[in-house]
């Protein structure tokens, strides 16, 4: 997609091993930035939405290592890797202190990023994501085949034409709901795609999910993160899954545990969503738009 239909630019930063694709929406001379952070399978087009929402910020959103038009970009994988990365965003922005927030995955990659760089970065946003998760019991939580489930299964597939895509993602429970499927979904859905022999196949590389997979369930490393943070922050919790199931990624009796690792954490529940649509339709959309404003005015 082009910058008229999503609104960004795309450039890339050089860090270890190549290149890094970075997007960015821009915004008048000296307006707040906010570096975003995308979910384990997922690109930067996952805030074509949220930016359009926030005409008077500055997006930067990176595509991760290993994900979307980074998915050349060799090991070493895993979070610490994605936040050494993002520091070389940090270098490249242009800007003495930005607004951090992160979708599932890449909220756990903001609060290792938030935690090393403090003076770089002032307020913290993860919606939906960033504090430790809670294993099924009896399954691996490395094994990204049987955590993600058809999340990761489609990294395999190949797809005949972008339409046969979208229609993957148009039957899957996330975007069931009248309403949820729109052309902001439609455009992240697009850009995943690279073609292969017989036709596409989804731009994640495996390999890189699997190794960030089980990094989010109380690595030591990043609750030791979690400790060190000194920045206001705030937690967007959805009341429905990747599945559309509730209770979502983060059981309500759970989130009062939270304020044990981050006392200074704000948690606001966003009513009728699941965890795609918190971040990329109304009314999810509108709710995580007013968080990250005000979240620009303390950093």
């Amino acid at each position: 997609m082009d910058r008229e239909v999503t609104g960004f630019t795309d450039g890339f930063v050089e860090v270890d091993g190549g290149q890094l694709a970075v997007a960015v929406r821009p915004a008048e001379p000296g307006a707040p930035v906010v570096l975003a952070v995308h979910g384990i399978t997922a690109s930067s087009r996952s805030f074509v939405a949220l930016a359009r929402a926030l005409p008077e910020l500055r997006f930067v959103a990176p595509d991760l290592r290993g994900r979307a038009r980074s998915n050349r970009l060799p090991p070493p994988y895993g979070l610490q890797q994605h936040a050494a990365d993002l520091r070389r965003v940090l270098d490249s922005i242009g800007a003495d202190r930005v607004t951090l927030m992160g979708h599932s995955m890449g909220g756990f990659v903001a609060t290792l990023l938030a935690a090393v760089e403090p003076e770089r970065v002032g307020s913290v946003v993860l919606v939906d994501g960033g504090m430790p998760l809670v294993a099924p019991p009896g399954l691996d939580v490395t094994d990204a085949s049987r955590m993600l489930g058809p999340v990761f299964a489609r990294l395999a597939r190949v797809f005949p034409s972008h339409e046969a895509y979208r229609d993957f993602w148009r039957a899957a429970p996330a975007f069931a709901r009248p309403g949820d499927w729109t052309e902001d979904v439609e455009t992240y859905v697009d850009y995943d795609l690279e073609p292969v022999d017989g036709g596409f196949r989804a731009s994640a590389n495996p390999e890189s999910v699997t190794a960030d997979q089980g990094q989010q369930y109380g690595a030591p490393f990043h609750l030791e993160a979690l400790g060190a943070l000194q920045q206001p922050v705030t937690l967007l919790r959805a009341p429905r899954g990747l599945q559309d199931d509730p209770p979502g990624l983060y059981a309500p009796e759970r989130v009062s545990v939270f304020a044990e690792l981050v006392p200074q954490l704000d948690v606001v529940e966003v009513p009728d969503v699941n965890h795609y649509t918190v971040l990329m339709t109304s009314p999810g959309v509108e709710t995580v738009a007013a968080v990250v404003r005000a979240a620009t005015k303390e950093s």
